[in-house]
């Protein structure tokens, strides 16, 4: 008998998943969870044995319930069932200890089976996908390391600027809201640009906002 652990925070996909796994006799649901904090409150102290956990639960990632589970039990084994496409989310979780990545649209009969296969000590991942995944984890971890870099380099004024560009004011209505003429507004505007490396507003935009130095309205 194989405990599962769902997390997944749309209710009606966990609890459809969590009666499918209910139907097969060498499964048992053990525990369901919509978010990090239920799994942590509910789950980590289980004994379970594989888990079927999203990537993008409403307060963190999956990626850190893998990292918390598996450093409680080295056994534990984690199948990613998420909707993303990103191949450097999935990367985050192969690194972190997933056996295996299964999009959302995958059918029962491929869910059950990839579950089957982890329970029977098989691998879902080719020792080239592994080191693939691997290696897009790498480089996100670079990317992500130059950019902290940058925005290290982004002063408190300047900050200020990217703030206002996201409530969607202009260059004039920047420099008014700030207290600056508009060339001084340019001159931090282009110093933005080169401290992050792009080439327009818009780009330092989204990548401010990817990296949570300002929100967007």
């Amino acid at each position: 008998m194989q405990r599962i652990l769902l997390v997944e925070d749309h209710a009606s996909f966990r609890q459809t998943l969590a009666f499918i796994f209910d139907q097969e006799p060498e499964f048992e649901v053990v525990a369901q969870v919509g978010s990090l904090a239920e799994a942590r409150r509910d789950a980590v102290g289980l004994e379970a044995d594989l888990g079927v956990i999203d990537l993008s639960l409403p307060d963190g990632e999956g990626v850190e319930l893998i990292r918390e589970l598996r450093g409680v039990n080295r056994e534990f084994i984690a199948l990613i069932l998420t909707a993303s496409l990103d191949k450097a989310e999935h990367a985050r979780a192969v690194e972190a200890g997933a056996a295996g990545v299964l999009h959302k649209s995958a059918d029962v009969d491929e869910i059950l089976g990839a579950a089957r296969r982890l329970a029977s000590g098989e691998t879902l991942l080719s020792p080239q996908e592994l080191v693939e995944f691997l290696r897009i984890a790498g480089r996100s971890r670079e990317e992500e390391r130059e950019a902290r870099m940058s925005l290290e380099q982004i002063t408190p004024r300047e900050r200020e600027v990217l703030q206002t560009l996201a409530e969607g004011l202009s260059n004039k209505e920047i420099a008014a809201r700030l207290h600056m003429s508009v060339d001084t507004e340019r001159t931090h505007m282009m110093n933005i640009l080169n401290k992050l490396g792009v080439h327009s507003r818009l780009q330092a935009l989204l990548f401010a906002a990817r990296h949570g130095l300002v929100k967007l309205k």
